[in-house]
């Protein structure tokens, strides 16, 4: 399998900061926010309300950063034996010969989503769009992460082959979780997007998570009044 390290992409957009939401952008006149803030929100909703709209800011766990550490080691290793290539034409070159990309950028304005595939695998019969993450575990918050990366992926390209989903075992080989991107699947990730954007137009509450577990092992549980 090809290598292919992204390095540009033909179409460009309109993109400004949120004039109030930390991180959040406006693309196209509409709110666009990080994939990754699924992950947050399956966890808790009011994370998000903390840090993204009140600014409170609180360090990065070990975890994080080790999770960073091993993604850059990675990302490092890929590009000494890759070929520089523009996004479209990788997809394009993709339906003869397979090829394999990290850190590939997707942007959908108009699901308002954007960010980072850790690993795209582009075959001519499919697409398998990879996460990867610490432990073995398929949590919700994580399938949903994948799953935007996925329509916006489809929504980018048009792209018509089969779309796998999967989570992989970060450092690993072990694809512990991978689905069909599915109508079905498509038209739920669609409305929790839609949700997302509801907590950022203020038409939506926040909800704060009701397991005190998480609310233990929060790094925002000195800043947060539903802390338990």
């Amino acid at each position: 399998m090809q290598q292919k390290n992204i390095i540009g992409y033909e179409k460009e957009y309109e993109t400004k900061d949120h004039p109030s939401i930390k991180g959040l952008q406006i693309i196209e006149g509409k709110n666009n926010f990080p994939i990754s803030w699924l992950n947050q929100q399956g966890y808790c909703e009011y994370q998000l309300y903390l840090e993204y709209m009140k600014g409170i800011e609180s360090p990065a766990t070990p975890e994080m950063t080790h999770g960073s550490e091993i993604h850059q080691q990675l990302e490092d290793i890929f590009k000494q034996d890759s070929t520089p290539s523009t996004f479209e034409d990788a997809v394009e070159a993709s339906k003869e010969e397979a090829s394999m990309s990290r850190e590939c950028f997707v942007v959908s304005p108009e699901y308002g989503i954007r960010g980072f595939i850790d690993e795209i695998w582009m075959k001519p019969d499919e697409i398998v769009i990879i996460d990867d993450k610490p432990g073995r575990t398929p949590y919700q918050s994580t399938m949903n992460q994948v799953r935007a990366y996925s329509l916006a992926y489809k929504e980018m390209t048009g792209d018509e082959r089969k779309i796998k989903s999967a989570l992989r075992e970060r450092g690993t080989e072990n694809l512990f979780w991978i689905e069909i991107f599915t109508p079905d699947v498509e038209k739920e990730i669609k409305f929790t997007i839609e949700r997302m954007h509801g907590l950022f137009d203020g038409s939506k509450p926040f909800v704060p998570t009701k397991n005190p577990k998480k609310c233990n092992s929060c790094r925002f549980k000195n800043k947060c009044e539903h802390a338990k």
